[in-house]
């Protein structure tokens, strides 16, 4: 797969942090909105949720860099992830609509072993989904004991708003870890770029 100035990679992908894991990587890339179904289906596993919505992803990420060649001319790869988090009864969780609702989640997660899991799916400029190479890439967590002050100050930085999980992030205060095992929150980064 040729990624270059010529040949950018196309990122199926709105998130920010994607967005600046990419760019940290200093990989040219454009962006190809997409819109997937992302509601969980009943009797689905969390592991079989993530394998459909990446597939849904890259499916359609493929549909919009066919119209985007058709316009600008060659672009390379398209790239395509999704995290969800595995609460500690091996439930999926969502990512939580409100204060009260992160409130909720960061309750059921602090103290207790939950799973970050991103499933990513690279497709070379001339394949198709059938030919691309899918991984997930999992990491365990458990979170430290919080007092209602942390949760609180967590809460009110707005950091936990679209995301499926509590996560430590620039300008949050930390929800520091007892432990951790597996891969960081870039792996799937680190493992594209050994591709």
């Amino acid at each position: 797969m040729r990624i270059g100035p010529q040949s950018p990679l196309v990122l199926g992908s709105t998130s920010p942090r994607r967005r600046e894991l990419i760019a940290s990587l200093d990989v040219p890339f454009v962006i190809a909105p997409i819109d997937v179904d992302e509601g969980k289906r009943e009797g689905e596993t969390p592991s079989a949720y993530l394998e459909r919505v990446v597939a849904a992803k890259l499916a359609s990420a493929l549909a919009v860099r066919a119209s985007l060649s058709a316009q600008a001319g060659g672009l390379g790869g398209v790239l395509v992830a999704d995290t969800i988090v595995v609460g500690p009864d091996g439930a999926l969780l969502g990512k939580p609509g409100s204060d009260v609702e992160s409130r909720e989640m960061i309750a059921r997660l602090e103290g207790a072993s939950h799973e970050v899991r991103t499933r990513f799916a690279l497709a070379s400029e001339d394949a198709g989904a059938d030919d691309s190479v899918a991984q997930t890439v999992t990491t365990r967590v458990v979170f430290r004991r919080l007092t209602p002050l942390e949760i609180d100050a967590y809460v009110a930085s707005g950091e936990g708003r679209d995301k499926r999980a509590p996560m430590p992030c620039k300008g949050a205060p930390p929800l520091s870890s007892r432990a951790s095992w597996g891969a960081t929150r870039t792996s799937w980064a680190f493992r594209f770029a050994r591709s």
